[in-house]
């Protein structure tokens, strides 16, 4: 580990703006001029807020593991602002990877491809793949065009913690880890990207996210689904993405996800105990201690704050939780995958 980083642990983190890359622009290279030497940064996306680090530094990607307690099994995503940027990174960037390049770039799309040499094995887990994608926040390609750097990063938070979603999020998660915090204002999408892997025989969905397999699926064809996407990965397999084989997204409170109709979710809540409920706004008149993620027919929306909800039950105190279930489609099935690991899988079906 860099001996820079090592000494930096324990100190202030600077928070500063970056809503703007034209106003905020010396936050964004000051940011910048910390990456290029091996530091921490934590930035704003589209998706959630990132830990960035210089993606071909070793030292300095063993940085973002060491501030998060991230299983060095567990891959990063790279980020990079301009397709220009991907040749030095993959060995192949094949005519279908174009093609969804050319769909959903910059977006909340991450692909993964195999890896050149000049990318570390730390920053892959030791896999012959590396998890490329083009942010669409506009902060956070300035950023990356002003380190003059590709930038691995992880979500900005302790692992197996909610995901931060705004610059307070990562205060409280990163302070005194990272150098700088760069607040881009609360993320629009809310859920990390989706994972689609090209480096087998067949295109394969690794993790759901705001591009749905529909969406893929009207670019390129038929595409599988790794089992991952609506279960547990085998804790003896090695995790091709982020957000694969472990316990994510995780409050201090204990979440059961409970499958069934209204009277029968809202028995349940009183009969097994639940000191509150994440649930839907139109449960709001039936539940007392209730932390609402969206409207029951809003997948947007609700994307945009489980996390938000996940994190609020923990300042509530909440130590028994019982959870409605989004719809499993589209961009619900997103975000059921990434409730169903914050409750460590835990499921009834009433």
């Amino acid at each position: 580990m860099c001996n820079a980083d090592l000494q930096f642990e324990g100190k202030s983190t600077a928070l500063l703006d970056a809503f703007s890359p034209e106003k905020h622009a010396d936050n964004l290279r000051l940011g910048g001029e910390i990456l290029r030497r091996g530091g921490l940064v934590v930035f704003p996306t589209e998706t959630v807020y990132g830990l960035g680090a210089d993606a071909l530094n070793a030292q300095a990607v063993a940085n973002i593991f060491r501030a998060k307690g991230r299983p060095a099994d567990n891959p990063l995503i790279v980020h990079i602002a301009s397709i220009e940027e991907i040749t030095p990174l993959v060995r192949d960037f094949s005519a279908i990877a174009h093609k969804l390049a050319d769909a959903f770039w910059p977006g909340p799309f991450t692909m993964v491809l195999p890896k050149s040499a000049a990318v570390p094995a730390i920053t892959c887990a030791g896999l012959d793949t590396v998890a490329v994608r083009i942010p669409s926040h506009p902060a956070a390609r300035a950023l990356i065009r002003m380190a003059g750097v590709p930038v691995a990063a992880p979500s900005a938070n302790i692992s197996g913690r909610p995901s931060p979603t705004s610059a307070r999020h990562c205060m409280e998660d990163m302070a005194g880890k990272a150098e700088l915090v760069l607040d881009g204002g609360q993320c629009d999408v809310g859920i990390e990207s989706t994972v689609l892997s090209l480096a087998g025989e067949n295109p394969r969905l690794l993790r759901p996210g705001a591009v749905t397999a529909a969406m893929i699926r009207d670019v390129i064809g038929e595409i599988e689904a790794d089992p991952a996407v609506s279960g547990q990965a085998q804790q003896n397999r090695a995790a091709i993405s982020p957000g694969m084989k472990y316990t994510h997204y995780a409050p201090d409170a204990r979440i059961t996800i409970v499958h069934g109709g209204d009277e029968a979710f809202y028995n349940y809540a009183q009969k097994q105990g639940s000191d509150f409920c994440l649930a839907f706004d139109e449960d709001k008149a039936q539940i007392k201690n209730l932390v609402s993620y969206g409207p029951r027919e809003d997948a947007e929306a609700q994307a945009k704050q489980i996390f938000w909800a996940l994190r609020e039950l923990d300042a509530h105190g909440a130590q028994n939780v019982a959870a409605r279930p989004p719809k499993l489609e589209g961009l619900g099935l997103a975000v059921y995958n990434r409730l169903v690991r914050a409750a460590g899988f835990r499921e009834v079906y009433l």
